[in-house]
């Protein structure tokens, strides 16, 4: 998750019965509506069963799908560098409630591929939000509850705050991400620089090249992932599952040109403009809200979710997961798919 704003260790709600359960918060109604139905344990899936293409504007979208066809849909959206694999535990547990699950790869990532090699392999913030309304167009999804993180989070805040008709609910992993780039123009302190390196790495000719190189390539994203979540004991076979989906022909040009999109230095499209300039407004979402702050993230900011609570305006709760660092979903998937299902019931609490 990439946002202009003070970083630091998250203020949780305490350490050991305090903490956030990762089998389960609390009670909450299911897709089937049974009330308090507890979460299973979550059984390290290593896969999903079931991966399909759809032609959805500009792409050609890979995605994975679980859950019964005719559930009420959520959208589960990864980050970088990451991929489907993120929620590879959460769709089953969600799946087992009754929901319909589509985890899509981002474009330059896994199996979706662009449909014509003319198109600018831009990754401005409303280009891959509009990618999510073209795969809900697709499938004839009218309206689904959107969850992410990183990246993810940014898209599903950016669907939610421009398009709420489409969004149900949403569970947004650090809060309101919707990209600044005028405020991305300031220096942070010295601390917050430090953990954005590859940002700057990425700005320069040799971070472009590092992007292309396969070897370099990973050995860079398995610095991130061990940087970034410094208690998830991940082995090397689940992150090269993930790494695979960073062989996309389209990988290291989607991931540069965002990083240097959001520091003003690579433009976007002029299509884009009307939507970006009403992001650059911090419009406000309404939508039935539960955002989640991962106390080990570098990332996330102090004050327990004070620094973004005003951009929430509907039904909204605010969670801090103890001893979390930055992939929530695959860290904690329990408490993700809580989350879910908390957060589409928000209304009827």
């Amino acid at each position: 998750m990439i946002s202009r704003r003070s970083f630091g260790r998250a203020l949780g709600f305490g350490t050991g019965a305090a903490a956030v359960s990762l089998a389960g918060l609390g009670s909450a109604q299911t897709a089937s509506a049974a009330s308090g139905a507890p979460l299973g344990t979550p059984a390290a899936h290593t896969g999903f069963p079931r991966l399909k293409q759809v032609r959805a504007g500009l792409l050609d979208v890979g995605y994975a799908e679980s859950g019964p066809a005719h559930g009420p849909v959520v959208i589960c959206l990864h980050g970088w560098p990451y991929d489907i694999h993120s929620y590879v535990d959460v769709a089953p547990l969600l799946a087992e409630q009754g929901y319909r699950v589509v985890v899509p790869y981002l474009r330059g990532h896994g199996t979706t591929r662009f449909r014509s090699g003319r198109t600018f392999r831009n990754a401005q913030q409303s280009a891959i939000a509009l990618d999510v309304i073209a795969l809900m167009d697709a499938l004839k999804i009218e309206k689904a509850v959107l969850a992410g993180f990183d990246w993810g989070s940014r898209t599903a805040d950016i669907v939610a705050a421009l398009w709420p008709e489409r969004c149900k609910a949403l569970v947004s992993v650090s809060g309101y991400l919707v990209t600044n780039r005028e405020a991305n123009l300031n220096p942070l302190a010295a601390k917050a620089e430090y953990a954005w390196w590859y940002q700057y790495y990425f700005a320069t000719e040799r971070g472009r090249l590092a992007m292309q190189d396969k070897d370099l390539r990973r050995d860079l994203t398995r610095l991130v992932w061990d940087t970034v979540s410094p208690t998830w004991a991940f082995d090397d076979a689940t992150f090269e599952r993930t790494a695979a989906a960073f062989d996309n022909p389209d990988y290291a040009a989607i991931v540069i040109h965002n990083y240097r999109w959001r520091l003003s230095l690579a433009d976007g499209e002029r299509r884009y403009d009307a939507l970006e300039k009403r992001l650059a407004a911090r419009p406000v979402i309404g939508v039935p809200t539960i955002t989640l702050d991962a106390e080990r993230d570098p990332f996330t900011a102090p004050g327990d979710g004070a620094s973004y609570r005003d951009r929430f305006t509907g039904a909204y709760e605010h969670r801090t997961l103890a001893g979390i660092g930055h992939n929530v979903p695959q860290e904690a998937p329990a408490a993700f798919a809580r989350a879910v299902i908390d957060a589409d019931h928000l209304l009827g609490k």
